[in-house]
């Protein structure tokens, strides 16, 4: 039988043939688009802890975990861009662009629920199968990967750095989120 994990605990779902192995579109879609929800949820969990202490919540986006590192706003735009990118190119399209101008929490979950979105416009058809397909990499002139590489060792860790760092400066600055929320929803199977 496989079950979904939530918040609110856990609710069957159908049986463990239904569960399935995971894929490029998988990997490049579906874990992105539930990070990004993840993260909008964190932040609206920062605007009620702001809310609660009598602060504006938009002083949340300079606060960094080092002098050198970049501010959450940055974080929650390179988690955006991470997702965005890593479906897009490993379907051989172009991604939306964002100008980088967002200056309030509202702006930036507008951000990730707009590339979520985007994220659930994408057909298995376009990304299964492309395992290798050429992505060339703007960061790296002259240099490509397959895309099963770029999206397993680079777009996939790029984005959870990025959410992991979110994580921490919300937390360092006494957002109380935890682990669950962390991993959000998980689907289960019963023996």
């Amino acid at each position: 039988m496989k079950i979904r994990f939530s918040r609110s605990g856990l609710a069957t779902i159908g049986t463990a043939a239904e569960v399935p192995v995971s894929s490029m579109f998988d990997l490049a879609v579906t874990q992105p688009r539930k990070m990004l929800k993840n993260l909008d949820a964190w932040l609206e969990e920062a605007v009620a802890y702001a809310a609660e202490r009598k602060f504006d919540p938009d002083t949340l986006l300079q606060a960094r975990l080092y002098p050198d590192m970049h501010p959450l706003a940055a974080q929650i735009r390179a988690v955006a861009d991470s997702a965005k990118l890593g479906a897009a190119r490993c379907a051989g399209v172009q991604a939306p662009k964002h100008a980088d101008d967002e200056t309030t929490l509202t702006a930036l979950r507008a951000r990730l629920q707009e590339v979520a979105a985007y994220l659930e416009g994408f057909e298995r058809s376009q990304i299964d199968g492309q395992e290798d397909r050429r992505i060339d990499l703007p960061f790296l002139q002259g240099r490509a990967a397959r895309a099963e590489d770029y999206l397993r060792e680079f777009a996939l860790p790029n984005m959870h750095f990025h959410l992991v760092t979110a994580y921490g400066i919300l937390r360092h600055c006494g957002v109380l989120l935890g682990k669950t929320k962390y991993i959000g929803g998980m689907t289960l199977i019963e023996e």
